[in-house]
């Protein structure tokens, strides 16, 4: 199937006041099991490349097209997206690799998300429009965050709110297809026991004009994620909450065998597990 953008995806789901799933890829395994789950959901999916999983990876290029060519075997529609970059260098670089994919014939990365979202609100927006403008040339979709939401190096602050005055007239002035916003959820929870600012996430989709991103949602538990998704959420980020999902597998299979050494006696189970709980969480989100 052809890739998707991620604007394919997010305006439809905003107008009908459903979510879209979008889950990070560590390693391959990762992306054949959201692929798998969103095939048994009959649901579109996104799948997400973190500058922190590039880094693991030694380079965006290898991870990056392993991803796209299991997107592509995909029988519902996908998204592969460049996930909380920093760094213009690694912008760059996605876009490169998606020129080189159209150059072949085959789709690339539908989306960035360019994360400014640590400098003041008049460097943030400037940065995010050059990143706009390039991206914009190459056909990919931009998402953006405003309003600094914790946890990203393991520290939980919640706290910090998206103001909605500063959030229109930062889309207006950048241009953004999606906004990431900070409504009370926290990067890298393992807990499930946010509770997220409903009045806010409301007010924030009644006044900016482009869907609305909930990052750090592990933290957030299931009937949470559903009333964001009916206040204006469309776009749920989950990585944390599925690591648990395939470390447990993991962890229980070589505690219960000592010997096994073979890595796909304990990945592939955890593969398989990771897959069922994307079916799970799609089906949730779509629910609304």
């Amino acid at each position: 199937m052809t890739l998707a953008r991620l604007t394919d995806l997010i305006g439809r789901a905003a107008a009908d006041g459903r979510g879209v799933g979008a889950f990070n890829v560590f390693s391959i395994e990762h992306a054949e099991a959201h692929v798998a789950g969103a095939e048994e959901a009959g649901l579109p999916v996104v799948l997400q490349l973190s500058q922190n999983a590039v880094k693991y990876h030694r380079g965006l290029e290898p991870i990056a097209l392993a991803t796209l060519s299991i997107a592509r075997t995909a029988t519902v529609p996908v998204v592969v997206h460049l996930d909380h970059a920093t760094d213009d260098a690694l912008v760059d670089e996605a876009i490169a690799i998606t020129r080189a994919e159209k150059a072949a014939g085959r789709d690339g990365f539908g989306s960035v998300m360019y994360d400014a979202s640590a400098l003041d609100y008049d460097a943030n927006l400037a940065a995010t429009a050059d990143v706009v403008r390039r991206c914009r040339s190459a056909g990919i979709d931009v998402e953006a965050e405003l309003g600094e939401v914790g946890g990203k190096d393991g520290v939980h602050a919640p706290g910090a709110r998206t103001d909605p005055a500063e959030a229109t007239a930062f889309v207006e002035a950048t241009g953004v297809d999606a906004l990431a916003v900070a409504v009370g959820s926290s990067h890298a929870m393992t807990t499930r026991t946010a509770a997220l600012d409903l009045d806010l996430i409301s007010q924030l989709a009644g006044v900016v004009g482009v869907p609305l991103v909930l990052h750090g949602s592990s933290g957030v538990p299931d009937d949470e994620i559903a009333r964001a998704v009916r206040a204006g959420i469309t776009k749920v980020n989950i990585a944390t909450h599925l690591n648990v999902v395939f470390t447990d597998v993991v962890r229980g299979l070589l505690t219960e065998n000592a010997s096994m050494v073979d890595s796909r006696k304990y990945l592939g189970p955890a593969r398989e597990a990771v897959a069922v709980e994307v079916a799970r969480l799609l089906a949730l989100l779509d629910s609304n």
